[in-house]
């Protein structure tokens, strides 16, 4: 077997400045932004975008800065500008149940058109009224009227005064209301006390001729009110009669000026059929009152304020079709609102106070929404769901309004709302969401996907430096040179650990672009440089990595051990990589065996103190049963031997250090020395293959710092996996230390050939006979250890019981 050691080249991509094609991003602002690598994504939006047919809905999945939303919006934007516009939509007052307003949509720019012209009647309809009721034509017409109420009142009148004058009582009116008084001989009044001091006959006369007066006082009024009600009515009808012709012109013009066909033509021509009914049924609040104008007024203003018109939506702006973004979806955001007002004890409201949300606004077009920010409020997921089954949608309040007060609610007229929904989620809550709630995804038909990171090409490239230049464009920053861009294409590459592909977080990459630029400012220049983004990633480094300065700290304060030279049996490093979430690092680790004659196989310390993780237990367990493999022709075996990560205290996952702990148990089983210069990481199957690892660069990177604060001496390294190769996006310090020997980077396909590498014997896995591996190499001698150990177990009488587990 052979092994292979990379060279500079190997080691990392660099892109040359001058195969971009331009000196600076200034040259690439012509150049509309394309969708960088998310050709599924952009072939899927527009599919769906495009799509009229109902629950095509997008669900667009994808981590946070790919541009899932971002782009979205563009070409939201762009599938919008060549969509009809949508109706407006107003609520009006409803003159047979006020407590449920009725909704209207007109053609876009009608319903500001409808608002003004109701505003205007109301104004022409105050000036004009009171004109026509004062006008010659209306007051000889009520003169007549009046003046055959007044002869039949006169006549009935002078009757009921003869009447009374014959009893001895003069009748005559006071406020509105008959009094009579009683007269003595001489035609005078007569008062109380006089009155009281007749004689006993007459005042029985009076008593009876009161009564009688009181009688025929009732006659009267009888009869003269069915005279005052015809008066009243004809005074009606004729005030009718004269405002009816200016009414029903103004209302025309409305309806002239509202030209185009519209859906709601019925409802419209209804509900001004009732404004008007409904003016000439409170004409009297017109005419001014000499005695309770104030009341008047009031009165006059709530009545005219039936005729407003509440324009919730005017999409007399739009060019296209509307696109909604709703960054704080609450209920009353999302789905509108109903304000209410303090009037003494209790809250009121009507129709004009009805408030749009996004639903509404959107109607016709694409809203925008975060599934995140749905599911933190229980009552908005579950008004939407009902909506996306009904598309209907009712403006109400989220539950009992929160104040003693009592109030007046309404209830408006629900509405249909036809709107393409684009909602943002993680990839996690979208298959939660298929498992939790199937009848709502069932909803979004039209996934989105959004990779994480894409093929990288000249045309990636270019495209990725077209972003460039319309981020620095879009926040203000000094342009960048073609050995920035190139700088930030290799950040790229070292964001996804392979040279072949790019990421595809681009906010990631405008962070940079921000924090480069800043570097730039700082030097005052007006370019920015290379170097500028490499002291920007510096910086940013510096800003995050003090658990990793610390961790190494303490290797060279002398508190974690770590052997760097010399070899050492049972015993080597392996490496790890932590992640914080905001920075990762690598680490070297201690890993140790011992091994000795038994029958309980391999134990795993860390599992037996439950401080490992479920794959690292696999990596282990596949472990044993390769150990097991490459000596079944020998079985059983009897053999005790322990692995540990010395000094891990926090506990351990992942698969990648079970290379480590097969060449640490070869090791001691074969007596043979390990090169401590020389770190590993790699799984291992069931068959001896090395198996790619996650954190290759990281991992690389930490132990190489640690052998440079300790001085590189040539003989450090490390061992990886070969098909970890196209991984590698190594800094530039440690590519410059590989080519001047200081350093080295082996790699391995078969677990084999990192044996020979570190322990400078033959594996053995080349020359099985059948009494074995060859006595010289690494497995022999481990064959030789094993059988040794059964001989001890077997004299001993040792029980070979099944392998024990502890957990």
């Amino acid at each position: 077997m052979s092994i292979s050691s990379l060279t500079p080249g190997d080691l990392r991509v660099t892109i040359a400045p001058a195969s971009l094609g331009f000196a600076d991003t200034s040259e690439l602002l012509g150049l509309p932004l394309p969708w960088i690598g998310q050709a599924r994504a952009e072939t899927a939006a527009r599919f769906g975008l495009g799509l009229e047919q109902p629950d095509y809905n997008l669900f667009v999945l994808g981590e946070v800065g790919s541009g899932r939303s971002s782009l979205l919006q563009q070409v939201m934007r762009e599938v919008a500008a060549g969509k009809a516009q949508p109706p407006d939509l107003c609520y009006l007052h409803n003159f047979d149940a006020p407590e449920k307003p009725r909704a209207l949509r007109l053609p876009p720019g009608q319903g500001h058109t409808l608002r003004q012209l109701m505003m205007q009647l109301c104004k022409t309809l105050q000036k004009e009224i009171p004109k026509r009721l004062d006008g010659p034509d209306f007051k000889a017409e009520s003169e007549h009227i009046e003046k055959t109420y007044k002869t039949e009142e006169a006549k009935a009148y002078a009757e009921l005064d003869t009447f009374a004058e014959a009893r001895s009582f003069a009748l005559y009116r006071e406020n509105g209301h008959l009094v009579f008084t009683l007269l003595g001989e001489k035609g005078n009044a007569l008062t109380e006390s006089e009155a009281r001091s007749l004689p006993k006959e007459r005042r029985a006369q009076v008593e009876q001729a009161e009564q009688e007066l009181r009688e025929e006082i009732a006659r009267y009024l009888d009869k003269i009110r069915p005279i005052e009600r015809v008066m009243s009515e004809g005074l009606t009808a004729l005030r009718r009669q004269i405002v009816k012709p200016l009414l029903e012109h103004e209302l025309q013009d409305i309806r002239d000026a509202l030209k185009k066909q519209i859906k709601d033509s019925v409802k419209l021509g209804s509900y001004l059929d009732q404004v008007l009914h409904d003016v000439l049924d409170n004409l009297a609040l017109f005419r001014v009152s000499e005695d309770e104008e104030e009341l008047r007024l009031e009165q006059l203003a709530e009545v005219l304020s039936r005729y407003r018109v509440n324009l919730l939506v005017d999409n007399a702006a739009l060019a296209g079709a509307p696109v909604i973004v709703e960054n704080n979806p609450s209920f009353r955001n999302l789905f509108g609102s109903i304000e209410y007002q303090p009037d003494e004890d209790a809250l009121v409201t009507d129709f004009s106070r009805i408030r749009a949300g996004s639903l509404l606004k959107a109607h016709g077009g694409f809203l925008l929404l975060h599934l995140r920010d749905l599911l933190s409020d229980e009552l908005v997921w579950e008004k939407l769901r009902r909506f996306s089954r009904s598309g209907r949608l009712q403006i109400e309040e989220p539950g009992p309004l929160l104040t003693p007060l009592a109030s007046v609610s309404l209830e408006p007229e629900a509405v249909d709302v036809e709107v393409k929904i684009v909602l943002i989620g993680s990839v996690e809550q979208y298959y939660e969401l298929q498992e939790a709630d199937p009848e709502f995804a069932r909803r979004f038909r039209v996934k989105v996907d959004f990779a994480e990171s894409f093929s990288a090409s000249a045309q990636t490239y270019r495209a990725s430096a077209v972003f460039v230049a319309h981020a620095v464009r879009k926040l203000g920053l000094p342009h960048f040179s073609a050995a920035a861009v190139a700088r930030l294409l290799e950040d790229s590459h070292r964001e996804v650990d392979d040279q072949s592909r790019q990421s595809a977080i681009f906010g990631r990459t405008e962070a940079l672009v921000m924090e480069s630029a800043a570097v730039c400012r700082q030097r005052a220049a007006s370019l920015v440089e290379a170097a500028d983004v490499e002291a920007a990633v510096q910086a940013r480094n510096l800003r995050h990595d003090y658990p990793d300065q610390r961790l190494q700290e303490s290797i060279t304060d002398g508190d974690r051990l770590i052997s760097l030279r010399g070899e050492i049996t049972g015993q080597l490093n392996g490496l790890t990589q932590i992640d914080l979430g905001d920075y990762r690092f690598g680490f070297p680790v201690r890993v140790t065996a011992r091994t000795y004659a038994g029958s309980e196989g391999l134990l795993n310390i860390e599992r037996e103190v439950e401080m490992s993780g479920p794959i690292h237990d696999k990596g282990v367990l596949i472990l044993h049963s390769y150990l097991s493999a490459l000596f079944a022709h020998i079985a059983p075996l009897a053999l005790n031997a322990s692995i540990v990560f010395e000094q891990e205290y926090h506990g351990v996952e992942g698969d990648s250090a079970s290379c480590a702990e097969l060449y640490a148990v070869l090791s001691s089983l074969s007596g043979l020395p390990l090169k401590q210069g020389i770190a590993v990481t790699g799984a291992v199957n069931q068959h001896g293959e090395v198996l790619p690892v996650g954190g290759i660069n990281e991992k690389i990177e930490g132990y190489f710092r640690i052998c440079e604060t300790a001085g590189l001496d040539g003989t450090q390294g490390v061992l990886i996996p070969q098909r970890n190769r196209r991984h590698l996006m190594l800094e530039r310090k440690l590519v410059d230390a590989v080519a001047a020997g200081r350093f080295h980077i082996y790699t391995a396909v078969h677990v084999g050939e990192g044996l020979e590498l570190l322990t400078g014997c033959s594996s053995g896995m080349d020359a099985m006979t059948a009494s074995g591996y060859a006595h010289d190499s690494v497995l022999g001698r481990a064959q030789k250890t094993l059988k040794a150990y059964r001989r001890a177990c077997q004299a001993a009488d040792l029980p070979k019981g099944p392998r024990k587990n502890s957990r």
